[in-house]
């Protein structure tokens, strides 16, 4: 079985870190640079930074955010957030990222994927998707919907048919968002995960609704995950990433110990 993953998620805006509850009710909770050290610090498999308006505010993502960051861990950075062009790609590489994630702008243009494959390589491409449980329709048949622009806008397309594409188009990994899960600490939205798990041949992290070691332990068994992603309950002091990949490892699962 391949080792499991731990993945911490700095969600940031104006340079603070945030936190909101289903993409909405967002507050600045601290220092981003200052947790991610922390966390690097306790164990921390890898760090997912996100610039949660870039898209919405039609800039680029905070480079000097992304270097202070990467100075502080030496552990796999992905970041994403107003990614529209291989040149955004590229100067997040340069600032010290080792995966790009797109979200908004590949959904709005889809070619994104390839290009930033094409000149980075797919395992540094990952494709991180809003997903909104909606009722199922000809339009949505798996009954849950790709949302955009840090889940301002709907738009009609199905998150599984997205999942396929964005994989086809050069995705070397799958973040799923889950919008009803996210802050509520109630648990994964297990469903969704297992649907796009067992769909894609590329690693898939759940995200959004941890609140316990048991709900990481059932993303990875009954959700099929590759990898959990965290905040609320690190960020606000729950638990400590070793605490959690301890619980991990007790319930059987492969994780790689660093203490």
């Amino acid at each position: 079985m391949l080792t499991k993953r731990l993945i911490a998620c700095l969600d940031v805006r104006d340079g603070k870190l945030a936190k909101s509850v289903k993409f909405v009710d967002t507050k600045d909770i601290g220092d981003p640079v200052a947790k991610a050290r922390e966390y690097y610090d306790d164990g921390l498999d890898e760090l997912v930074f996100y610039d949660i308006t870039a898209s919405s505010d039609e800039r680029r993502i905070m480079l000097d955010v992304v270097e202070a960051v990467a100075a502080e861990v030496f552990i796999p950075l992905s970041v994403g957030g107003g990614v529209r062009t291989v040149a955004d790609a590229t100067d997040l590489r340069l600032a010290g990222a080792e995966k790009i994630n797109v979200n908004s702008a590949a959904v709005q243009r889809p070619r994104l994927i390839d290009e930033c494959a094409h000149a980075l390589g797919n395992q540094n491409v990952v494709l991180s998707m809003d997903v909104l449980r909606v009722e199922a329709s000809a339009a949505v048949p798996s009954g849950y919907e790709i949302v955009i622009n840090g889940g301002r806008l709907r738009t009609g397309r199905d998150a599984l048919a997205w999942a396929l594409e964005g994989v086809k188009r050069g995705a070397g990994e799958l973040v799923v968002n889950s919008i009803d899960a996210d802050g509520t600490r109630d648990g994964y939205e297990l469903t969704l995960t297992r649907l796009l798990s067992e769909a894609v041949r590329v690693p898939v992290i759940a995200s959004g609704g941890a609140g316990t070691p048991a709900h990481l332990v059932e993303a990875l068994t009954e959700g099929a995950a590759d990898a959990v992603l965290v905040a609320s309950m690190v960020h606000f002091g729950d638990y400590r990433c070793s605490e959690l990949k301890q619980a991990l490892a007790d319930a059987g699962l492969p994780m790689r110990m660093r203490w």
